[in-house]
């Protein structure tokens, strides 16, 4: 990928030691009850859920602790902003970014997302630094062991537990005189774990480690990516916009920068290839009409989009979430968010089973790969073809792309349906394990009663249910609610990720 420009600023860092400490294995020889390799989006809320239900996490990253304003990811859709909700995160996000309630395509479509049924009827266009920094922190406060420049060289598992061989590069602690000193020869060391969790992206060391495949290949190549400012303000909406052999997208921050995306067909070049303004603007005014005066690129980066997806999430104890298990084309802006809700689904499985909760542990973990799986591969399927109606070629596909368009905005049952696909709300794992909405309690929000990271069993007043016996929920983690509409009588146990089955 060629880039031009990127800023970054130091993140905290906790420095980890040049050989195996004694005094931070327990008594059973574990160094840490999970490792997870990756601090994305994906790896940093997983961290941050499993340290907040007392376990002890260790998080590494063969990346500096630097935040650059170079990213791609730029969408927070309503079912994020859910989860996020559910941890106090979501208002300190908002305050970040800004809110789109319209998502405008060809020009011929608009999906109107004030309708969803949410307390988040919009998508929220932030940097994903910005989503990053709120998960990180709330991991450290949690007690997260956060290690940057540190690097997967190998792992092994047996039936109790993953050794990972580890490598790092920053400073190093000496233990003799405590002092930190710069050093770029790597300093090798092993860490145990009850179990880790692979969040390294689609070059993951992890997937690699444990032989799992990645089949697939580039759906669409030199895509051209910035951040830039314009003369003309746009309207206020994510818009696409096809014209000819090329397409762009227009993103508003609502600070003054927009996130502008372009592909042309005439110019399929490397990702090494050099990018220049004038490559986008040309591109963009071919797809709009006008490039709205663009100027000023902070950032200008080449890549390309890969499909790929690995036909499992688990192998013994080791597990793979966001772009190590799945990657797909931007269209959409579902990838940061899909590896979000995959973190936000294993980690309490994981806490219920390190905390002695679950009747049976393999079947919970297994329920990972059951219910993400189906989800990875249909977020592929979504956005894959939108970015192959996006790049119509042919007269016949570019028909085709009009009578979806005409579908998509006039057949209200496929309208719906395709926004709650993209936005995350309509994703159900089967009949009785769906999404439930931010209730109004007698004891307040739903999702203000998650942010304990517990069962919430919602039942009538007066009544006092028992949760099934295969309920990972010890009494300690078991919120009793009552419905705030005295006319309603059933009773609901809703999972910590938001996600409940019906007892009656």
């Amino acid at each position: 990928m060629s880039t031009i420009g990127p800023t970054v600023t130091t993140r905290a860092t906790t420095t980890p030691a040049t050989t195996d400490d004694p005094a931070t294995t327990d008594d059973r020889g574990y160094d840490t009850d999970v490792l997870v390799v990756g601090a994305g989006p994906t790896g940093l809320l997983l961290a941050g859920d499993l340290a907040a239900s007392g376990l002890r996490v260790t998080l590494v990253e063969r990346r500096g602790p630097a935040v650059s304003n170079m990213t791609r990811a730029f969408a927070v859709h309503a079912r994020t902003l859910e989860q996020l909700d559910a941890r106090g995160l979501a208002e300190p996000l908002l305050a970040t970014g800004t809110c789109l309630d319209r998502l405008e395509m060809f020009g011929r479509v608009t999906f109107d997302l004030s309708h969803l049924r949410t307390r988040f009827p919009y998508v929220l266009v932030t940097p994903q630094y910005e989503v990053e920094r709120l998960l990180e922190d709330r991991a450290r406060a949690a007690g997260a062991d956060i290690r940057y420049d540190t690097e997967l060289r190998g792992l092994r598992q047996d039936a109790d537990s993953v050794t990972a061989d580890l490598a790092t590069t920053s400073g190093t602690t000496e233990p003799s005189s405590g002092t930190t000193e710069p050093s770029d020869r790597p300093r090798s060391r092993t860490l145990r774990a009850r179990y880790l969790v692979g969040t390294d992206g689609v070059r993951s060391a992890v997937r690699r480690a444990i032989g799992l495949p990645f089949p697939g290949g580039a759906v669409i190549r030199s895509l051209v990516l910035a951040d830039v400012r314009l003369a003309d303000t746009p309207p206020a909406a994510l818009t696409l916009a096809s014209g000819g052999d090329s397409f762009a997208v227009v993103i508003p921050f609502g600070d003054g920068w927009y996130r502008v995306m372009g592909w042309d067909r005439s110019r399929q070049v490397p990702d090494s290839e050099p990018v220049e303004l004038d490559e986008l603007r040309g591109i963009v005014r071919r797809a709009f009409g006008t490039d709205h005066g663009m100027h000023d690129a902070r950032w200008l980066s080449r890549f390309h989009s890969d499909e790929r997806q690995a036909p499992a999430y688990r192998a013994g104890r080791v597990f793979l979430a966001g772009d190590a298990a799945h990657v797909h084309s931007p269209a959409g802006g579902q990838g940061m968010n899909t590896g979000l809700q995959d973190a936000a689904n294993l980690s309490w499985k994981l806490a219920a089973v390190l905390h002695g909760e679950a009747p049976d542990p393999d079947a919970l973990l297994d329920s990972y790969q059951a219910e993400r799986h189906p989800v990875g591969t249909q977020v592929l399927r979504s956005s894959g073809a939108l970015i192959r109606l996006a790049i119509a070629r042919t007269p016949l596909q570019r028909a085709a792309r009009g009578v979806s368009a005409r579908v998509l905005a006039h057949v209200r049952p496929v309208t719906s349906y395709a926004m709650g696909q993209v936005t995350g709300i309509g994703i159900a794992y089967d009949r009785d394990t769906h999404r439930v909405p931010d209730l109004k309690l007698r004891e307040g929000r739903l999702y203000e009663l998650l942010r304990e990271g517990r069962f919430v069993l919602v039942a009538p007043e007066g009544t006092a249910p028992v949760p099934p016996p295969s309920t990972p929920a010890a009494p300690d983690r078991l919120l009793r609610a009552t419905w705030s509409n005295p006319a309603r009588r059933d009773t609901l146990l809703v999972r910590p990720d938001g996600y409940t089955a019906t007892l009656r």
